[in-house]
């Protein structure tokens, strides 16, 4: 179980730091920084499930995907509603 929520708190790290340079790196009222984070948060599905393929652990796949996906769009949408304030 411990190393299961490593993983996912992995995940959400490389989220964070993928969402963080894309708003730095985006100019503001540049609508292309929403389609950057279409593909970070598919990257952190992905991510799990290439894990699952090595792992071939079957419990608790459902719900790494789940909380990574949750996680990754909790992060994305905080991050949205910052560049929608922003202007």
């Amino acid at each position: 179980m411990k190393s299961t929520w490593i993983e996912i708190i992995a995940i959400w790290i490389g989220v964070a730091a993928l969402t963080l340079v894309s708003v730095l790196l985006s100019e503001p009222g540049n609508p292309q920084v929403e389609a950057w984070f279409g593909a970070i948060l598919a990257g952190s599905i992905a991510t799990v499930s290439l894990i699952q393929l090595f792992k071939s652990q079957v419990e608790g796949f459902v719900r790494r995907l789940v909380y990574v996906g949750g996680g990754s769009y909790l992060i994305l949408a905080t991050a949205t509603l910052y560049i929608w304030l922003r202007g």
